[in-house]
């Protein structure tokens, strides 16, 4: 545990809001990248950006804002999260499902170690309404 002022390596926590606008994609994308770089991470960035991207576009394409992507690692794990405004639960597409789109919640299955959401709603929730889809991924090299 490091003492009062010191900060833990392994534990940070950010928080990016995200205008309903396509831009916002590769904001994050290069946002993610530097983190991960600064925190001494960069094998990651290759799967992160790519599961970040697809939740990140997920919010932007399919609600109309707003949104708010989360990194955090704790205990040899990052976890990163989206938050949109739209309550309607996520769902891979079927596995006969071809094409360029419908296929970015199946990458993420693939790719992360864990993923899940959940349902917000409750009036205390600073995040409000909506959903929040999050995935894992483990940070040792």
């Amino acid at each position: 545990m490091p003492e009062t002022g010191e900060l833990d390596a392994d534990r940070w926590e950010y928080i990016l809001s995200i205008p309903n606008d396509p831009r916002a994609v590769t904001i994050c994308r290069r946002t993610l990248r530097l983190i991960l770089a600064l925190h001494g991470l960069p094998h990651l960035a290759e799967v992160a950006e790519l599961v970040a991207t697809e939740l990140v576009t997920n919010a932007v394409q399919h609600t109309a804002g707003p949104a708010a992507i989360r990194l955090r690692r704790a205990h040899g794990v990052l976890r990163i999260g989206v938050w949109d405004a739209d309550p309607t639960p996520p769902a891979p597409a079927p596995p006969a499902a071809s094409g360029e789109t419908g296929r970015g919640l199946t990458l993420v299955e693939e790719c992360a170690d864990g993923w899940g959401w959940h349902l917000l709603g409750r009036a205390q929730d600073p995040r409000g309404t909506g959903k929040f889809i999050w995935c894992e991924l483990a940070t040792a090299a």
